[in-house]
């Protein structure tokens, strides 16, 4: 039998959590939900919990999420193949289909079905709800291997998000629910359909909305030093200077840019941490430690 908690304990924690909740009292908060934690059970258990007590305190949470590892395994059984060029997925006519099945389908309702599980009430959406998010289609370069020449790449139906109409998602926070939006959109004719990086997406609608806070859910426990240890805060300044001098790298680098551009459109600060950590979410938003890495202006 597990043993109750002790009263005094509780009560502290619930003192200590106080002035967190006030000073996040009201405000909006998107929370961009990711990576290997979705696949995990106990993960996906912490983050419904996390986010029905943020509503259930009097934060505002907007989730956004990915999935393209429930993507892949989908492709893979239907027998398209995949193909990435500068990081991105390749996106024909029959691929958007499937990102748009798997996306504002299977996974979106999964969510929703969780933090509804756990108390909350949530509604799922995608950026083509109500014109939610218009996308451009978006443009790469790269290095050819064979002729070491930079060539445009065509990623098909990928897009970046152009605008944002927050009607929607006013509409629903003002109802008392949970958003849960999944990063596809329509592009400017209303007919053609882009898949987004959710990442972008999910900058974008925090820039719209005013966020107080963007966190972006990942992999890994946040942005370290050239010594692989974690750095706590960084401005826009130095977040880029770190990326121009080689200590941001890899993966890590768009997940910045993301952080940079949010902050640029008025989001008060952007968090990347780890996902997989049980409860990372209110660990950040209320108790004075944190977790993760802050970018702020």
């Amino acid at each position: 039998m597990t043993a109750a908690p002790n009263p005094h304990d509780t009560a502290r924690i619930l003192v200590e959590a106080l002035p967190y909740m006030q000073r996040y009292d009201d405000a909006t908060i998107v929370v961009k939900y990711g990576g290997h934690a979705m696949g995990d059970a106990d993960a996906a258990r912490w983050f419904a919990q996390d986010v029905a007590i943020l509503k259930e305190v009097g934060i505002n949470p907007v989730v956004v999420h990915g999935g393209g590892p429930q993507i892949g395994k989908m492709l893979d059984r239907l027998g398209i193949k995949s193909e990435f060029k500068a990081g991105l997925r390749v996106t024909d006519q029959a691929t958007v289909e499937v990102v748009e099945m798997i996306l504002a389908g299977s996974i979106n309702k999964n969510i929703v079905a969780s933090i509804n599980a756990e108390g909350g009430r949530a509604i799922g959406l995608s950026g083509k709800d109500g014109g939610m998010v218009t996308a451009r289609k978006v443009t790469r370069s790269m290095i050819n291997p064979d002729t070491n020449v930079e060539e445009i790449v065509d990623l098909g139906f990928v897009g970046d998000p152009d605008k944002v109409d927050r009607t929607v998602l006013d509409w629903v926070i003002a109802s008392d629910q949970i958003p849960v939006v999944a990063p596809v959109a329509s592009g400017s004719d209303g007919a053609t359909t882009y898949n987004v990086n959710a990442d972008t997406f999910a900058g974008a609608i925090a820039g719209a909305v005013g966020a107080k806070r963007l966190l972006l859910l990942t992999d890994v426990p946040g942005v370290l030093d050239k010594n692989k240890n974690l750095i706590d805060q960084l401005s826009i300044e130095e977040a880029r200077r770190l990326i121009a001098d080689g200590t941001i790298t890899a993966g890590m680098i768009p997940k910045v840019e993301t952080c940079i551009y949010a902050v640029e459109r008025g989001v008060e600060g952007v968090v990347i941490l780890d996902g997989k950590t049980p409860h990372a979410v209110l660990i950040e938003l209320l108790t004075e430690g944190g977790a993760g890495t802050l970018i702020t202006r």
